[in-house]
């Protein structure tokens, strides 16, 4: 998810490189909304991984 944060946000700078506004404002929208997903996402999985006490496993 971060991964897609990241490319809407470079996205969204060649945009505004470009001179398209529009196109600019929503790819940094979006980039926002995926990255507080994401944190969201990881601050629910470390307070799961507390409390139950389990570990991810590793590859």
């Amino acid at each position: 998810m971060l991964r897609w944060a990241m490319g809407f946000f470079i996205i969204a700078l060649i945009a505004a490189l470009l001179g398209f506004g529009g196109i600019a404002g929503t790819a940094s929208s979006i980039a926002v909304t995926l990255f507080w997903v994401f944190v969201v996402l990881f601050l629910v999985s470390l307070l799961v991984s507390l409390v139950t006490g389990k570990r991810a496993p590793t590859p």
